[in-house]
């Protein structure tokens, strides 16, 4: 395994590949991967799966069985990916059972038209969790403020969830109760704790591209947000998940919320290519990475030891200072958040017309 990638899980940070295809299953590459690299995850989202499926022939066969079967386009993305996440988890079934279900994860996401809408998030998420059927799986489900229920219900009903598009420290922690108030709700129901398992996965570069162009060129808190609010969220894992409340629900089998850093690929050339893992690391998170950030920190990337905790008043410092310059916070992430759903309805239109694209041709 490469050594700078060895020195990054072993302190702590569990590496996950934002990126999935049938060829990368087909080919073995996903299984290289684990093995050389230590990847021992996988998040997906529609804009991989519809690239995927715009290069080569690998689903053409599917493509043709579904329409032949009378399958519409809804029907089709269901299976199509759904079939690449079961195959994928497969492929990472030996780190899941190495680990004790921590990592070896696969990730899909819910349909995004249901993001403002709790009771059909909940019954998009059984769907998958019941056909993809592997005990690996995470279930996708945007931190919105209707998310927040469909969190917790999701949990209750004894399926491990993958939090996403998350921004503020403040829907953080609604995103920490809702999975707490969901542990509450499983154990109320007679499930197994330590079979639920969820990460809360923070957007990280897209903060400092907001902020950066509120800016001037060259000041000094370019840069400087989004490591900052990364941080402060880790502080506020550490309280709830060193909390009396929690302490009740470890007792009996559960495993807490690690963060999950997202967006972790370099936006602005200006900065180092690995500075959102470098900078990132701490015990007990996930940093799911484009194959060009993986490879990134491969080549030159520097684990220096932990380079979160104990910075929690510099980034408290940052905060105040952007407000004090006029970038107000909650107007910033509340900003990303609604962009973030626009690109993930977008994604999705993109991914239906790729697949009735591929329908039409076969």
């Amino acid at each position: 395994m490469n050594e700078r990638l060895k020195a990054l899980a072993d302190a702590g940070v569990s590496i996950w590949l934002d990126d999935l295809s049938r060829e990368r299953i087909e080919t073995g590459n996903l299984a290289d991967l684990v093995r050389d690299s230590g990847v021992v995850g996988v998040t997906t989202n529609p804009t991989i799966f519809a690239s995927a499926l715009a290069k080569g022939d690998r689903y053409s066969a599917q493509v043709a069985e579904l329409k032949a079967s009378g399958a519409d386009v809804d029907t089709t993305v269901f299976e199509l990916t759904t079939t690449d996440v079961q195959n994928a988890c497969d492929v990472l079934r030996p780190v899941f059972d190495a680990t004790g279900g921590v990592d070896g994860r696969v990730s899909i996401e819910v349909d995004p038209g249901a993001a403002r809408d709790s009771d059909r998030t909940v019954d998009i998420a059984q769907q998958l969790w019941k056909r993809v059927d592997r005990p690996n799986l995470l279930i996708k489900i945007p931190a919105t403020e209707e998310g927040l229920p469909a969190i917790a219900a999701t949990i209750a009903a004894g399926i491990s969830v993958n939090v996403t598009l998350i921004f503020s420290l403040e829907r953080y922690r609604g995103v920490m109760d809702a999975y707490l108030y969901g542990l509450e709700q499983a154990a109320a129901s007679g499930h197994d704790l330590s079979t639920i398992h969820s990460v809360a996965s923070f957007f990280v570069s897209r903060v400092d591209t907001e902020v950066d162009q509120r800016l001037p060129e060259g000041h000094e808190l370019r840069g400087k947000a989004a490591l900052a609010n990364a941080r402060l969220a880790y502080e506020a894992f550490e309280e709830v998940f060193g909390s009396e409340r929690f302490a009740a629900l470890k007792a009996q089998g559960a495993h807490a919320q690690r963060p999950l850093w997202a967006s972790t690929g370099v936006k602005d050339p200006a900065y180092p290519d690995t500075l959102y893992v470098s900078e990132l690391v701490v015990a007990d998170t996930v940093n799911t990475m484009s194959e060009k950030t993986l490879e990134a920190f491969a080549d030159h990337g520097e684990v220096t030891g932990d380079t979160v905790t104990g910075r929690y008043d510099e980034s408290r410092a940052v905060i105040t200072a952007l407000e004090e310059l006029g970038i107000s916070y909650d107007e910033v992430v509340l900003q990303l958040e609604k962009e973030g759903l626009e690109k993930f309805d977008a994604s999705w239109a993109e991914l239906l017309e790729t697949v009735q694209s591929e329908l039409d041709k076969a």
